[in-house]
């Protein structure tokens, strides 16, 4: 039975991706309506609902086998654009190893890390964020590998996400978890140039972690769709065809295709502001129809969320994905409990990671990794 410590802990995805083989000693987040929801489906023993800069060792119990930390994109999703590091959300991100240090001060650093983020990171002020990742663990005392893992190889919802793990110096490493360069498909170019810009000191405790792909994904976006939800109502006509009017040729089109492909489709649909012919900007609906949805994002305004269109023969209907589809994509079961208001579940689940991407590091990278060190033990 392997134990954690859940940081950013949201609604406790990295916990469910993790599974009943693991137990949770501490989680943390600051958010307290999404404190409510942990509660509501795991219990509030191991939950401290505060601001990250409060926790001390004293709230951590025991020696966890891996420290998980889901830390803010906001600052980090435009490259080069946002505050990166250096802002209040991401920049919580430094408190979050004044922990591991104040730990390891204590002779209780956890064997494993796995830090999760938005690609925008690899990127991020020229990669002077993605530097200061690596450089911290290797002040830490850990060496590290990077992985983009996009949730489309195992639910049907395109987001990819920056996966860093890092493991204590004094932990074995089988051989057979690391190759000797970068593989596809979780090395991506963009990582692969990030780690080659890194300076040759930090470069040199980078690790290239072997990790399987997994079998071919049978579910679609039409598969997670309610025909009766609750947490939201189907648009009228009306309201349809006003979606349908803000499309360009090239999206109509792809509606097009759709009524005639002689089988139920279902699309997503963003609000984007794009330029038209004339060079003014103007609110367009964009379609997808290759049987994912697009990413969750948090709602921040109507044009992020996202719009599921439904297309079966000549009949079109469309509505906003509801919380229950939204959890769903984020691999969660449903018998999670959701809140009751539908912008409270959406922020809830737009801002974790799937729990299928955890369960597959879990089980390709976490546990062999501590399996080995197990065995070690028992041998010295």
């Amino acid at each position: 039975m392997a134990e954690f410590y859940e940081f950013f802990a949201g609604g406790g995805m990295a916990r469910t991706g993790l599974g009943p083989d693991w137990t949770c000693l501490f989680a943390n987040d600051f958010d307290f309506k999404k404190g409510l929801i942990y509660q509501a489906n795991f219990g509030a023993a191991e939950l401290k609902v505060a601001d990250i800069r409060a926790v001390t060792p004293a709230d951590l119990p025991g020696i966890a086998d891996l420290m998980w930390g889901s830390f803010p994109c906001q600052d980090l999703s435009l490259a080069g654009v946002g505050a990166g590091l250096k802002g209040e959300r991401s920049g919580t991100f430094y408190p979050f190893w004044d922990v591991v240090r104040a730990l390891k001060a204590e002779g209780r650093a956890p064997r494993l890390i796995a830090l999760e983020n938005v690609c925008g990171t690899l990127t991020s002020h020229g990669g002077q964020d993605f530097e200061a990742i690596c450089r911290t663990f290797a002040d830490v005392g850990y060496r590290c590998g990077a992985l983009v893992i996009n949730a489309d190889l195992f639910v049907p919802q395109s987001r990819p996400r920056l996966f860093v793990i890092g493991v204590r110096e004094d932990v074995a490493i089988d051989p057979a978890l690391l190759s000797p360069e970068p593989l596809e498909p979780f090395h991506t170019r963009a990582i692969r140039r990030a780690v080659d810009a890194l300076p040759k000191a930090v470069r040199a405790n980078m690790l290239w972690w072997n990790v399987p792909t997994p079998g071919h994904r049978v579910r679609t976006l039409a598969d997670e769709i309610e025909e009766h939800p609750t947490s939201v109502s189907w648009h009228t006509p009306a309201e349809t065809e006003r979606l349908l009017a803000k499309m360009s040729p090239v999206n109509k089109a792809k509606v097009a295709a759709a009524v005639r492909a002689g089988r139920r489709m279902v699309g997503g649909v963003y609000n984007r502001t794009r330029l038209n012919e004339r060079g003014v900007k103007v609110q367009r609906a964009e379609v997808r129809f290759d049987d994912v949805s697009g990413c969750l994002r948090t709602p921040g305004g109507g044009s992020s969320r996202q719009v599921i269109l439904v297309v079966d023969g000549k009949k079109i209907r469309s509505r906003l994905v509801s919380a229950r589809e939204t959890a769903r994509l984020m691999g969660l079961p449903d018998d999670y409990k959701l809140p009751k208001n539908y912008n409270e579940a959406y922020h809830l689940t737009g801002d974790g990671v799937v729990v299928d991407v955890v369960r597959h590091l879990a089980k390709h990278v976490f546990e062999p990794l501590l399996a080995e060190a197990a065995e070690a033990r028992a041998v010295a």
